[in-house]
């Protein structure tokens, strides 16, 4: 049996399943609920069991295509049934693998004793679009009479690794399973690993939870800008019902996925494992940590910033309540540092290279950049050369600390960076393009270092300016191709850019790991493994980052119609609000700080939309919304 129980008010919806798998169903279609007497509370266990009434129609309710992350209910498993033939174990099967189980103890009893110490359910996970397919093959086996063979098939859309990486994967999905007859049932001695569910079930069963490390700029350390407090987030998907906070801790320990280790270091000393369980806040909102003897050989330093990871790590999976603050201890329960969240906040959050957003800025009517604060309600002209209107400009970039500014001439030919001063000139161009395209719009990074594309007919050059001077630092992009930088967004680490890639006539975002060689007086930078975000979108208009790992992004399906959305950095459907719609949209910026309102360029003018609220225009005319960055 399984039901679901919605914590926002009454029965959400109902599935009843007799043993073996096989589900009971009305004749109108789609899942159904009753209100009154108890529900199988001896098959399921219910934040307080859900009841059904004692009277009254059954009425048909549509199946919800992702249930509530907080919904009361606990699904389980129901064992094997006597008798029941191949098509209802596997069935049966597949419903257990759905369950709030830790182990899986009721999934294996569908397997063969011999299988039951070789399934390993957490080396992968395939998500299709739908609960896959089972079906026969064939007629039986005349040197297999005691087997049977079902074919498990669908239209598989990602894959979870066994570090809980989740990667866009479109394909065909077909396995098989093997049964044969033990003790006279069917049991299956034959599968593969990992497990394989439909999407909304993984979406039930899983949350995305953001672990984090140490942005690890190798070449480049010294630098003043650089230090060593910048944390990265490094989304994986989590069982959210079962022990959230020991399993992101768990899954903290064992280091950053594969696509961030290059980039990343972790304050833990290798080999340090968990010595608590069932971890959650006390009280007073503090996290205490038992860890392995590795920890305890730390300094003072270290321990607070392996506190540090803890902290956002663990906080970004009880946002509900703000933690107070960390305690690691040794293996016998004594205190080796405390973190408090003042202190946290200030010395380690990711957001402290993001800088200080309180406006946003665009270009308006008269060529003017203008700036936009929360207290006003007209933008304004920024001081210095570019609030003049003197250089009609195309894009433009505002540094993390709004005093400098990056713009790119009407023609997309020159590069300028001017200071935010009263007083003072433009200054002659910093770079010029000949390629027919030009530059793209620049983008600086959180350590105050400007990137730009120049833009060639096949393929493009990717540069970094440090601190937005000097001669450019070409960085190497080792899986471009020939295909062309449309637009780049640099995260405020430095470490992940967000670049729209042009080929064929169809625009994808693609999101690359800059990595750092050489020495700090000659650099060798290179932005490695493009991995696409938004693969279901067939033309990309723009993206802006929106948070740790999150990109609000504009494009269309084929054949559809504009849309916009939020979506990780691993290229998963974010669980954030839905944003309304907004016509005819050309930009969009987002701050890294999420409460902030997001701004686009659309056929309403300059419009922003406020949390909780519509969009709203600003500007009738005006152009390059952005935000520093």
């Amino acid at each position: 049996m399984r039901a679901g129980v919605g914590a926002r008010g009454g029965a959400r919806d109902a599935e009843v399943r007799a043993g073996g798998g096989a589900r009971v169903r009305p004749k109108t279609p789609g899942r159904f609920v009753r209100t009154g007497a108890v529900l199988g509370c001896g098959a399921l266990l219910l934040a307080g069991c859900a009841t059904m009434p004692d009277s009254g129609d059954m009425q048909a309710v549509d199946q919800s295509p992702r249930a509530e992350a907080d919904a009361q209910v606990r699904v389980y498993g129901v064992p094997p049934q006597d008798g029941a033939q191949p098509t209802e174990i596997v069935s049966g099967f597949l419903d257990a693998t759905t369950s709030d189980e830790v182990d899986f103890s009721t999934a294996v009893q569908y397997l063969a004793s011999s299988t039951r110490k070789t399934w390993q359910p957490f080396s992968a996970t395939k998500v299709l679009q739908q609960r896959p397919k089972a079906e026969p093959v064939g007629q039986a086996n005349r040197e297999d009479p005691n087997g049977y063979t079902i074919t498990l098939s669908g239209s598989q859309v990602a894959t979870v690794d066994s570090n809980h990486a989740y990667t866009p994967e479109e394909r065909a999905y077909q396995q098989t399973i093997h049964l044969t007859k033990e003790d006279g049932q069917w049991r299956i001695d034959r599968l593969p690993n990992g497990l394989v569910l439909g999407q909304s079930d993984f979406q039930r069963i899983y949350r995305s939870v953001n672990k984090y490390y140490f942005a690890d700029y190798k070449s480049e350390a010294q630098s003043a800008k650089a230090g060593h407090n910048v944390l990265v987030a490094d989304p994986v998907y989590l069982r959210q019902r079962i022990d959230p906070v020991t399993a992101s801790v768990t899954a903290l320990l064992e280091g950053p996925t594969n696509w961030l280790n290059q980039v990343t270091a972790s304050a833990f000393p290798t080999g340090t494992v968990l010595r608590s369980s069932g971890l959650s806040l006390d009280d007073s909102n503090a996290l205490r940590v038992k860890l392995s003897k590795r920890a305890a050989a730390a300094g003072p330093g270290q321990c607070r910033r392996m506190a540090a990871q803890l902290f956002f790590t663990v906080q970004d999976i009880t946002r509900a309540s703000k933690i107070s603050e960390v305690e690691l201890q040794d293996e016998t329960g004594n205190r080796l540092c405390v973190l408090s969240q003042d202190r946290a906040n200030s010395e380690f959050a990711p957001r402290k290279h993001v800088g200080r957003p309180a406006q946003e800025y665009f270009i308006d009517a008269d060529q003017k950049v203008v700036s936009m604060p929360d207290t006003t309600t007209e933008p304004r002209p920024v001081p210095g050369p570019f609030g003049s209107g003197k250089t009609p400009l195309s894009s433009i970039a505002i540094s993390r600390g709004e005093d400098t500014a990056a713009g790119v001439s009407a023609d997309g030919r020159s590069l300028y960076v001017a200071p935010l001063e009263y007083g003072t000139e433009r200054g002659p161009e910093l770079l010029h393009s000949t390629a027919k395209n030009g530059f793209s719009a620049p983008s600086w990074d959180g350590l105050g270092d400007l990137w730009i594309a120049d833009r060639s007919d096949k393929g493009s050059r990717l540069l970094r300016l440090r601190e937005g001077k000097g001669t450019p630092d070409v960085v190497t992009v080792p899986g471009l191709g020939d295909r062309r930088i449309k637009s780049i967004k640099v995260a405020s680490d430095g470490i992940r850019i967000a670049v729209l890639v042009e080929d064929k006539g169809r625009t994808t975002l693609q999101l690359g790991r800059v990595e750092r060689g050489g020495t700090a007086q000659h650099p060798v930078l290179s932005v490695e493994e493009l991995r696409p975000i938004a693969p279901q979108l067939e033309d990309v208009v723009a993206a802006s980052w929106a948070g740790g790992s999150r990109l609000v992004v504009v494009g269309r399906q084929s054949g559809g119609v504009q849309q916009m959305q939020y979506m990780e950095t691993d290229g998963s459907a974010s669980s954030a609000q839905t944003l309304p719609g907004v016509n005819g949209v050309k930009a969009v910026t987002a701050s890294e700080d999420e409460t902030r309102p997001l701004v686009a360029d659309g056929a309403e003018g300059i419009v922003r939309l406020p949390q909780d609220a519509n969009w709203k225009t600003v500007a009738k005319e005006g152009k390059a919304p952005v935000y520093p960055g």
